[in-house]
């Protein structure tokens, strides 16, 4: 085969010159007036148009603290009531403590950051250590006799 004996698979198609004399009046099959009418009109590369609908900030809808923080560890909360219910007078408290005594579950297997609030009585006595403590919970477990380091 030569170069010159090459032939297309399908016949040369050329687009239909629209609005110059002939069988198509008026509006030359273009509808009426706006921006497609026009002549000169080209609409945007449909690629543009699906950059163009992304939303640019991203993370401000319903979950925002989840996308915009999710770098931030929260905390594991727990309450001195369920220290009462969990452990033993005396116990030492700290997060690997309350994984082994199935208060809370580990993050990754590793014990995650605790805080522990003061929702609920305390009777027992806590040697509370490498844990958050609210001010009220803080209140009750030294009422209590425990420390918190």
């Amino acid at each position: 085969m030569q170069l010159h004996e090459l032939k297309p698979t399908t016949a040369r198609k050329t687009e239909k010159r629209i609005g110059r004399g002939g069988k198509r009046g008026k509006t030359s099959g273009r509808g009426h007036k706006g921006q497609n009418a026009r002549a000169g009109n080209s609409g945007r590369p449909e690629m543009r148009d699906i950059i163009k609908k992304i939303p640019k900030l991203r993370g401000h809808g319903i979950n925002r603290a989840q996308t915009v923080n999710n770098e931030k560890v929260m905390p594991t909360v727990i309450n001195v009531s369920a220290l009462e219910a969990g452990l033993e007078a005396g116990a030492a408290v700290n997060p690997k403590a309350l994984v082994a005594a199935g208060l809370i579950s580990a993050r990754r297997k590793k014990a995650p950051a605790v805080k522990i609030l003061g929702n609920g009585d305390l009777s027992k006595k806590f040697i509370v250590t490498v844990c958050e403590v609210s001010a009220s919970a803080k209140e009750k477990i030294e009422k209590a006799g425990g420390t918190v380091a």
